[in-house]
C-alpha cells in the first residue's frame, strides 16, 4: 500500500509517501510544499493545490492520511490552517485519492504507543520505522511521515472518506 501523509499548514505542509508491505514501512519520498509570507492567502492556497497535485500525480498514492485540527487558542491560524487543510483534501479527493483523518493523539499512540508523546519521541520513531541516517527536516515533514505510519497501523479498522 502506498500513502500519503500530510501535516496540513499554509506557510509549510509537509508530506511523506511510505510504501507498507507486510508491516514494515519503506520511505518513497518526503519534503514539504511552502508558501511565501508575503503571498496573498488565495495564492498560497493554490500553490498549495498544485504542490500537492504534482507529488499524487508523481507517485500515485491509494490513500492519503492527513492530521485532525486541534487549537486552543489563535483563531486566526486555526482558520488559515483549516484552509489549507481544505484544500489538502481537495487535492487528494481531485487526484483520485481516498482521505483519512486522524487526531494527534491517535497518531502519537500509533508510533509510540503513549498518545502524548513529545516530539522527540515521534521524531524518533519515524525516523527508526522508516530506516532514515537523520529525522527529516523541516518538523512538519516527520509530522507528515508520522501520519502515513498510523494509517498504516490503522488501515485495517479505519473508516476512509470519499
Amino acid at each position: 500500500m502506498i500513502i500519503l501523509g500530510i501535516d496540513p499548514g499554509y506557510a509549510i505542509l509537509g508530506w511523506g509517501v511510505v510504501e507498507k508491505t507486510g508491516n514494515r514501512f519503506r520511505d518513497i519520498a518526503h519534503g514539504a510544499v511552502t508558501t511565501h509570507k508575503d503571498m496573498d492567502m488565495p495564492e498560497r492556497l493554490e500553490a498549495l493545490y498544485d504542490g500537492l497535485r504534482e507529488i499524487i500525480e508523481e507517485y500515485r498514492p491509494e490513500v492519503a492520511s492527513i492530521e485532525k485540527l486541534y487549537f486552543n487558542t489563535n483563531t486566526t491560524t486555526a482558520i488559515n490552517v483549516g484552509q489549507a487543510r481544505g484544500v489538502a483534501v481537495l487535492a487528494c479527493i481531485k487526484g483520485g485519492v481516498k482521505v483519512a483523518e486522524y487526531t494527534p493523539l491517535e497518531i502519537k499512540q500509533a508510533l509510540t504507543g503513549y498518545g502524548r508523546a513529545d516530539k522527540k519521541q515521534m521524531q524518533f520513531m519515524v525516523r527508526t520505522m522508516l530506516n532514515l541516517r537523520e529525522v527529516p527536516k523541516p518538523d512538519d515533514t516527520a509530522d507528515a511521515l508520522a501520519a502515513a505510519i498510523c494509517h498504516g497501523h490503522s488501515a485495517d479498522t479505519r473508516m476512509i472518506l470519499k
